[in-house]
């Protein structure tokens, strides 16, 4: 049976709690790994925290330290490269707004998790309502708010009229760069994405009127 490396008691300015210990980063960052292995080999369905501690090199133990399910794991892991934080585009207009949203997406669709993990993730997510919360969270909040504050701008500068709803921004951007670089598995261009985005806007300002 695989043995935890040690993991060394904490030593705070103050007491610890009984049992508390420091979390190695080294090995949070090998059963990270050892979950991206464990996926491409058997995906969401079939994996297992046992399987990922045996490709860590760790215990069981080690792994339910961090995380208390292998959802609660993959969703840290989407977490990593979700949009969540950053910044709304601000170019100063709607076409340069939607073209930097689809950049930031396009380049988080190329993270070698996307393609490992969102799949699966969909397909559990439609047989388990709570998997589909998660998701949801993980998944659309960053862009909801980013889509939310472009359309709010384009609003005030009077590109769009009050009432348009943010969510078709996501629908007219996002659903083609998904099917391109998830489903299909093709490159997609500076070119592409500025025809994208020229679509988005007219969508978008043809839908509104």
């Amino acid at each position: 049976m695989t043995k935890d490396p040690a993991e060394a008691p904490a030593a705070p300015a103050r007491r610890a709690p009984a049992g508390a210990a420091v979390l190695r980063e080294d090995v949070t960052e090998a059963i990270r790994s050892a979950l991206l292995e464990e996926l491409a080999a058997v995906g969401f369905s079939r994996m297992s925290i046992e399987g990922i501690a045996r490709r860590a090199g760790v215990g069981k133990t080690a792994v339910y330290r961090r995380w208390k399910s292998k959802l609660h794991l993959v969703l840290d892991l989407v977490g990593a490269f979700a949009v969540d934080g950053l910044p709304v585009p601000a170019t100063g207009s709607l076409y340069g707004d939607v073209r930097a949203l689809l950049e930031v997406m396009s380049h988080v669709l190329r993270h070698p998790v996307a393609s490992a993990v969102i799949p699966d993730l969909l397909v559990e997510a439609a047989r388990n309502p709570e998997i589909a919360d998660a998701v949801r969270g993980a998944l659309l909040e960053g862009e909801r708010r980013m889509a939310e504050g472009i359309v709010s701008d384009a609003v005030s500068r009077g590109e769009l009229p009050v009432g348009v709803d943010a969510a078709r921004t996501l629908d007219l951007a996002i659903g083609p760069l998904y099917w391109r670089q998830v489903v299909v598995r093709e490159a997609v261009s500076p070119d592409y994405l500025d025809g994208l985005a020229r679509s988005v806007v007219a969508g978008l300002t043809a839908t509104s009127g």
